[in-house]
Formats: structure tokens, sequence, C-alpha cells
């Protein structure tokens, strides 16, 4: 119980020191929202969105869920792009994976997990049509590492192709879509898929190979 009656004393502190940098920001905060971005990521506790990305409560929509997918048939993650585009007008959409990710990790190895090996099949499939890719890679952890990346560009052509978006920008309006990778060993973002905002960059973007940092991440592959 002292871990959880520790957030409350945390929540306090904050809200006292938030308030003596600015008397007026919960007053501010409270009358509305406008988010400039949705992000959509992973389950997982060391990717704090806003302390990340150096933004502020307010200024970034958050959605979780296992290996950061955007499945068709999902309603939860579908009310939530539809809330944040038809009601707060956000200006851009993130898929943002993250190296390490216990559900590509997942995706990688035989099934037999129970539910999850259902909420994973779209990234088997990624699994599967770049095998070649893949199995030319020196070891397991790249090839998660480039699953990763993969699965990334994978869930922000599934987005922009939901009706959603369609309706979106059949009007003209936003959201512009974008795709990027967190690692954990150094803090960083990177941007793998960007400025994806109608039918035309959808298939400029579905054309172009995605962008690889596994070398960079494996320096021996770096050398070769």
């Amino acid at each position: 119980m002292e871990l959880y009656h520790q957030l409350f004393e945390n929540n306090r502190r904050w809200a006292d020191g938030m308030r003596a940098d600015d008397p007026a920001y919960f007053e501010r905060r409270s009358a509305t929202q406008e988010p400039h971005f949705l992000f959509i990521g992973g389950h997982d506790s060391r990717i704090p969105s806003e302390a990340i990305t150096g933004t502020k409560p307010g200024e970034v929509l958050m959605h979780r869920n296992i290996a950061n997918q955007v499945h068709p048939n999902d309603l939860n993650t579908l009310a939530v792009i539809e809330y944040a585009v038809e009601v707060l007008d956000v200006r851009h959409i993130v898929i943002s994976g993250h190296y390490g990710c216990g559900g590509v990790r997942a995706a990688m190895r035989a099934m037999g997990h129970g539910v999850i090996d259902h909420w994973l099949h779209v990234v088997r499939e990624v699994r599967q049509q770049h095998a070649a890719e893949l199995a030319a890679l020196p070891d397991d952890q790249a090839r998660e590492d480039r699953l990763v990346e993969l699965n990334v560009a994978k869930q922000v052509f599934q987005l922009a192709r939901t009706p959603i978006i369609q309706r979106a920008w059949s009007r003209g309006r936003r959201p512009i879509l974008h795709g990027t990778v967190y690692d954990t060993h150094d803090g960083l973002l990177r941007p793998l898929v960007s400025g994806v905002c109608d039918d035309a960059t959808l298939s400029a973007a579905q054309s172009q190979p995605v962008p690889s940092y596994v070398a960079e991440l494996h320096h021996e592959l770096a050398t070769r």
C-alpha cells in the first residue's frame, strides 16, 4: 500500500509545482483540450510520451495497446482515432513503436501465448512478408529490431486506409500521419514514415523502403 499512497503524495507535489510556475495553469487546461498530436504507442512503462517529446499535458492525446496496432476491427482504437480526428481535430497522428517491444518479440516466436496470439497476427504477417530481409540479419535481436520498424510502417498504412482517415482526407482535412521508433537505450525518437496526408503520399510512402536503424543499433553490422 505504501507505493499506492505515494502516488497521491507525488500528485500533490506535482500540482503544487505546476501552480507555482503558472497559477492559471489548471483553470486554463480544464476549460478545453486542444492537442496537436494523437500518439498510438505500445504498452511500456519506460516510455512517457510527454517527457520524451518535450510536450505539456494537453498537447498530446495518448493511446496505447500491445505492439502499437491499428486493427480495422478494434473499436477501442478506432473510437479514439475518430474522437481525435472528428472532435479534437488533431494535426498529426503518430504511430510510435519502440525497440525491445514485448509484443513484437512474442510475434517472432512460436504461438502459444494465448489471446495475444490473435492480437499479433498482423505483426506475424509482416514478419512473413519480409522473411528474406529478416533472415539476412545476423541474429535474433537484429531481426526483432527490424520487425519493430516494419511493424510501425505497416500500422501507419493500415491507419491511412481506415474510413475515418479516408473520410477526413476526402474533405480536405488533416491529420498528417507519421511513424516513429523510440530507443530506450538512448532516449531518442527516430522517423520511419513521415508526411502521409492523402492517397498520393500514402502510395509514395508504401513504394519506398522503410528506413532502418538496425546497423546503428548493432555496430557489428555497420562495419561490414
